[in-house]
C-alpha cells in the first residue's frame, strides 16, 4: 500500500517532537517520516520517549505501535534546540522535494507537513514564501487555493502570504475565478460534499458600504460572485467579515472564502488552534498540514502539542480513501 509521507520541517523546532508522536498511531497505510533520522533517535532520548524508528524500504507494510518509519534525509549540521540555522534550510527543503516528487510520480498518496521557518530559509539565500506556493511550482499548476478547516469551519483564501498593501491589487476577477472554480470543485471531489454552500466575505469594512468605503465589492467581487450563483452554485454575495463569521451566518456553511490571510485565519484558530488543519486545494495530490509554526522555544521540552498534526494526518488518510 502506498505510504503518506510526512516531511519533519524545522529541525530546530518542534517538528520532530511531533512526529515522534506518530508512533503511538496504528493505520492501515505506512506514515513514513522524512527527517535525519539519528536528529530523530536524540530527539526521542531528550524526550524520555521510547521509540522504535525504523528505516522505511518502499512497500513496507503499516508499522505497529511504538514504531515510526523514516526516510533518512541528511542534516548539513548538528541541530542545536532553538537555534536556526541557515546551514540546514536545504535540508528543508528537500524534506518538501521529495515529498513532492513522490506524490507526482505516483509512489505515496500524499504529504502532511510539520511547520518549516520561512525566515530561516531566506537568510539562506533561497526564496521561499512557504508550503503553498512551493508545492504549486513543483507540481506546475497555476494556481491553488490554501484552506484551513476545523471539525466545524472552512475557511479558504484568495490570496495567501502578501503584504496587506498589496492585497487589494490581487483581487482580480481572473484570480477570483481560478480560487472558486478549485474551492467548489475540491468541495465536491475530495470532501463529497455535493452542493457545497460558501460565503464570502467583502475585501473592504462593511463589504465597501455601497462604494463609500471602497469600490472592488461592487467592480470585481459581487460581479463574479453573481455569474456563479447564474450557474446555480450556492454561494453568497461579498458579505461585512465582521458579522460573516457569527453562527446564523455559518450554520450549514460548507466554506467561507475570505479575501486575505488575516481576515479569516484569527477567526478560525480562535475557534480550534490546535485541532485546526491547513489544506491545499488545486494540486494533483493531497497535501494536509498543521496549523502551527515551529515553536522553537518548546523544541525538546515535551509541551509541544501534537494534536494538529494527527488531525492533518487523519484527514489525510481520509481523503485518500475516496
Amino acid at each position: 500500500m502506498l505510504p503518506l509521507y510526512i516531511t519533519s520541517g524545522e529541525p530546530a523546532g518542534i517538528g520532530p517532537d511531533i512526529c515522534l508522536s506518530l508512533a503511538d498511531r496504528v493505520d492501515e497505510r505506512p506514515i513514513v517520516v522524512l527527517a535525519d533520522i539519528n536528529m530523530l533517535r536524540d530527539r526521542a532520548k531528550i524526550l524520555n520517549r521510547e521509540v522504535d524508528i525504523i528505516a522505511y524500504q518502499q512497500q513496507q507494510q503499516s508499522s505497529a505501535q511504538g514504531q515510526l518509519y523514516v526516510e533518512h534525509v541528511p542534516l548539513y549540521e548538528d541541530v542545536e534546540l532553538g537555534e536556526l540555522n541557515p546551514k540546514n534550510s536545504a535540508y528543508v527543503l528537500e524534506q518538501l522535494r521529495r515529498s513532492a516528487d513522490y506524490a507526482m510520480q505516483g509512489q505515496s498518496v500524499g504529504v502532511a507537513t510539520a511547520p518549516v521557518q520561512k525566515s530561516v530559509i531566506n537568510d539562506a539565500g533561497m526564496h521561499f514564501s512557504g508550503h503553498t506556493e512551493y508545492y504549486q511550482e513543483f507540481a506546475g499548476v497555476e494556481r491553488v487555493v490554501m484552506m484551513l478547516a476545523t471539525k466545524t469551519l472552512r475557511v479558504a483564501l484568495a490570496t495567501t502570504h502578501l503584504a496587506l498593501r498589496d492585497v487589494a491589487d490581487a483581487i482580480t476577477t481572473v484570480r477570483l475565478h481560478q480560487v472558486l472554480d478549485i474551492l467548489i470543485h475540491d468541495l465536491k471531489t475530495k470532501f463529497k460534499i455535493e452542493h457545497p454552500r460558501i460565503l464570502v466575505c467583502g475585501l473592504n469594512p462593511h463589504a465597501g458600504e455601497g462604494g463609500y468605503l471602497g469600490h472592488e465589492e461592487i467592480d470585481i467581487i459581487n460581479p463574479v460572485l453573481e455569474s456563479y450563483r447564474a450557474q446555480g452554485i450556492n454561494i453568497s454575495l461579498s458579505l461585512p467579515a465582521d458579522t460573516l463569521f457569527t453562527p446564523e451566518h455559518l450554520k450549514d456553511t460548507d466554506a467561507v472564502l475570505a479575501m486575505y490571510h488575516d481576515q479569516g485565519l484569527p477567526v478560525l484558530k480562535s475557534q480550534g488552534f490546535g485541532e485546526a488543519i491547513n489544506i491545499t486545494l488545486g494540486l494533483p495530490f493531497i497535501r494536509t498540514s498543521v496549523d502551527h509554526g515551529t515553536a522553537l522555544s518548546l523544541a525538546g521540552t515535551g509541551q509541544a502539542k501534537s494534536s494538529s498534526l494527527h488531525v492533518a494526518v487523519d484527514l489525510a488518510l481520509d481523503l485518500a480513501r475516496h
